[in-house]
């Protein structure tokens, strides 16, 4: 018999196409939707569980008694129970990876698009306005020689430095887990502690996994260390930033603008107090999934499976399970 891996939620037809395509011989997806019978029922058969982080918590382990590998097809995993993963002993590992060339260009373009103001030009040129106003009134700004302040130096980190130095960027990092000198050099990064980051970067971007740790790393206290003018970008995790404090420091404008691909509660209510602000551009939590990386990473999803299943341990394992 074929080893059962449930996946959740289903997706559309093309990528359920996709995913059938690269299963190992030997493995039977079966495909249900959280919550429902039918994944309960796919839960106590599966061996391994593929798919996106919902509803894993103390309910979902002790329905799959047989299970060995959570493997996401996220980078995040703040939805996973970590307790309730470590109680039934029950690896988590994310997407080693796989939509970090997504993440790292959608963060340029949110740099891009609010210091150009993209969104605001356009809404003018649908309104039937062409270049009303002077250019020195309604200020666009060049990457270029501007110093862009990287707070979590990981996959995505990474890329989104490589991207930034091709603009011409200075680029400075934060981590808890400082790079080597010599990484930092062929990098092309210096390392700061976050307050001198915060005062000296003229755009600051967050990518940073969630936890206890990260919860409102960006408060009032914060944006208040902000160089004048500064944008921030956030296509990590909303609750990174207090979204209260963050309404209080845009409309006194420090931070001058924010990109922002997450909010804290998604989706957002109608009347978020964020819509109001002209200064705030948004997209839908959606840098991670583009066409190319879903093979991507369904491919290191079941490459994953399978060194579990051959007794080898699983590779990009969440850190407060690695240990």
């Amino acid at each position: 018999m074929p080893t059962k891996i449930l996946f959740a939620p289903r997706q559309s037809d093309a990528v359920m196409d996709i995913a059938r395509s690269l299963t190992p011989k030997g493995f039977e997806l079966l495909i249900a939707d959280f919550g429902t019978p039918e994944f309960y029922a796919a839960a106590g058969q599966a061996e391994y569980y593929l798919g996106l982080a919902r509803q894993m918590g103390g309910e979902f382990f002790r329905s799959a008694p047989n299970l060995k590998l959570v493997q996401l097809l996220s980078a995040g995993y703040d939805r996973v129970d970590i307790e309730a993963a470590r109680k039934a002993a029950v690896p988590v590992c994310n997407n080693g990876g796989a939509n970090a060339i997504a993440v790292a260009e959608h963060t340029i373009m949110l740099i891009l698009a609010v210091l150009k103001r993209v969104v605001h030009f356009h809404n003018d040129v649908v309104a039937g306005k062409w270049r009303v106003g002077g250019f020195d009134d309604q200020r666009v700004y060049e990457l270029s020689r501007k110093t862009l302040g990287i707070v979590g130096l990981g996959n995505i980190g990474k890329k989104v430095a490589r991207r930034a130095l091709a603009f011409d960027m200075t680029v400075l990092y934060y981590d808890i887990a400082r790079l080597s000198e010599a990484e930092e050099d062929a990098l092309g990064v210096r390392f700061v502690l976050l307050p001198e980051l915060l005062r000296t970067a003229d755009v600051v971007s967050l990518h940073v996994p969630l936890d206890d740790s990260t919860r409102h790393l960006m408060g009032a206290g914060e944006f208040a260390q902000m160089k004048p003018g500064a944008i921030l970008i956030n296509t990590c995790r909303g609750p990174v930033v207090d979204e209260g404090a963050l309404y209080e420091a845009l409309t006194a404008g420090r931070p001058a603008a924010a990109g922002l691909d997450v909010l804290v509660d998604e989706p957002p209510a109608r009347d978020h107090p964020l819509f109001a602000l002209p200064n705030v551009t948004l997209t839908p939590h959606s840098a991670g999934p583009t066409w190319e990386n879903w093979t991507a990473r369904f491919r290191n999803g079941f490459d994953n499976i399978q060194r579990v299943a051959a007794g080898r341990a699983p590779k990009w394992v969440i850190p407060e399970l690695s240990s």
